[in-house]
């Protein structure tokens, strides 16, 4: 006689995603190059042709992210380089099984001289989604970078107009050591009903938090204010700091208003991705 395994015991053990990329920067001449690369799992990288310094394409094999899945971004842009990272696609976080929460951890490094784009595409998330996000940001000297975090809650093209689930975001960011930039949010519960009231989202379904750390982030203030909708706002948080929040009723709104600050930020060298 065959004995068989519990349903629920089967549904615990179920297999869980974990990657991991690892890649820096070195000048080589005038171009940026690949100095070192590590590549674990279901994450991988790519590199596609860039007119500025090297562009690397992340790539999460998996399809998504659920509850217990574990993903580690490590990227350090060299002295004297230019370093672009962005995704091939919106990242998923699926729906999670009671208990699970899946993570993800972004450490990126900026050396003297040298300037990093982080430009992830939206981060979907679904009903009964478990995230938690995690970002660092190591600047030394005169580094440069331009950090933004799109995020949309719900599926409106498939007809999802309720979620819940538990999503949550942390970003810290300093410059030889001294912080720059601490930002945490989460959301937990019924997450629509928690974006409905005026005070939190007044029905807004995505959002967008972007970092610029450059000489000139004074100088662009009045531009970026220009090309923000009524629900988005940027400030200086120093000479040197800029930061921008937006919310939007779809991502499609999201983007329509994002992707102008962001060329304007980058001169236009978007990486290919975010226009197909």
């Amino acid at each position: 006689m065959t004995a068989h395994m519990p349903l629920t015991s089967t549904l615990s053990a179920q297999p869980r995603a974990i990657g991991s990329v690892r890649l820096s920067t070195k000048a080589q001449g005038a171009h940026s190059v690949l100095d070192g690369l590590y590549q674990q799992g279901a994450a991988k990288a790519v590199f596609p042709r860039a007119n500025k310094g090297l562009t690397a394409v992340l790539l999460n094999t998996s399809g998504g992210v659920t509850g217990g899945d574990r993903f580690n971004y490590e990227a350090s842009a060299g002295s004297g380089t230019h370093l672009t990272l962005t995704t091939q696609a919106c990242e998923r976080a699926y729906r999670a099984q009671p208990g699970e929460v899946g993570r993800v951890r972004t450490a990126l490094r900026v050396a003297d001289g040298a300037s990093l784009w982080w430009l992830p595409q939206e981060t979907l998330v679904f009903d009964g989604c478990a995230l938690d996000r995690g970002l660092s940001c190591k600047i030394t000297g005169s580094g440069t970078a331009l950090i933004v975090e799109p995020i949309c809650l719900g599926r409106l093209a498939m007809g999802e107009r309720h979620v819940q689930g538990q999503v949550s975001d942390r970003i810290k960011i300093t410059r030889d050591g001294v912080p720059l930039v601490q930002d945490a949010w989460a959301l937990r519960g019924d997450i629509t009903a928690q974006m409905a009231h005026t005070a939190s989202g007044r029905g807004a379904t995505a959002m967008a938090a972007l970092t610029y750390i450059a000489p000139n982030a004074a100088a662009q203030l009045g531009a970026i204010r220009a090309l923000l909708p009524d629900t988005g706002g940027a400030s200086l948080l120093g000479a040197d700091v800029l930061l921008l929040r937006m919310l939007a009723p779809s991502g499609y709104h999201l983007r329509r208003h994002l992707l102008p600050i962001l060329d304007h930020l980058t001169h236009s060298e978007m990486p290919l991705c975010w226009r197909l």
